[in-house]
């Protein structure tokens, strides 16, 4: 591992490229994955922890301090929705989800558990590092002072951009971070037609992927969150979405 370590970062050197290097927790059962994923990341010079069930996962979790996790579903001990509920319950680190399985039900599960992505077995290596790199450039926020504060307020609706707070009619709202980031992205433009590919290469920052259904689960779960304010997205049938300002 300390060698692969070494020959990324001698390579990245010579390109130019400046490293950035993440501890990363895999929690899996299976070896064979924690052992692909540690690889890979290894070689883009990143330091990796391993959990083989989700209680040892937790438990890591409150002894160290990760920049983000990649945890499965189907584990031992404590499976992976548990997981990271308990782990959200002390910590905001970015997760990101894997599952043998694809079903919106799940994915829905997942994200409410405050997971920030979802990948499915069998995956690529080299698109979970693509994933990993996109929830971790979200995920670095800006130093204070940096932007200018961003405020929305429609109606009832009031929405800090950058302190990430929502509250609809005086009452708080509890989103995942994908929510916060999708609903921030529609305010931002609001009243302008967004194609699918656009929102999920934008919001997610990967290329999309025609059978990806992550789009539409989130936006499902965004109006669920919203509440009445949920009628402001509107479906655009073979395009998209649009966030109606004026509804």
């Amino acid at each position: 591992m300390v060698y692969n370590m070494i020959i990324a970062i001698i390579i990245l050197l010579e390109k130019g490229a400046r490293v950035l290097m993440w501890r990363i927790l895999v929690a899996d059962d299976e070896e064979r994955i924690r052992e692909l994923i540690n690889k890979y990341a290894a070689f883009e010079g990143h330091v990796v922890d391993e959990a083989a069930d989700g209680m040892d996962a937790v438990l890591k979790c409150r002894e160290n301090v990760y920049d983000i996790i990649i945890i499965d579903i189907m584990m031992p001990e404590l499976d992976g929705f548990s997981a990271c509920r308990e782990i959200r319950k002390t910590s905001s680190v970015p997760i990101i989800m894997l599952s043998a399985r694809g079903e919106e039900y799940d994915k829905i599960n997942g994200f409410e558990s405050g997971v920030d992505d979802y990948v499915v077995k069998p995956f690529s290596p080299k698109e979970l590092m693509l994933r990993v790199n996109a929830v971790m450039k979200r995920a670095r926020l800006p130093a204070p002072g940096a932007v200018k504060h961003e405020v929305v307020t429609l109606g009832g609706l009031h929405a800090d951009i950058t302190a990430r707070i929502v509250d609809a009619d005086g009452i708080r709202l509890n989103m995942s971070p994908k929510e916060y980031d999708l609903f921030f992205y529609f305010l931002k433009n609001s009243n302008i037609a967004l194609s699918r590919e656009k929102l999920i290469c934008d919001v997610w920052g990967y290329d999309f992927y025609g059978e990806d259904r992550t789009l539409d689960t989130h936006i499902k779960l965004l109006r669920r969150s919203l509440g009445t304010y949920g009628k402001h997205i509107t479906t655009l049938r073979g395009v998209g979405y649009r966030f109606d300002s004026h509804v």
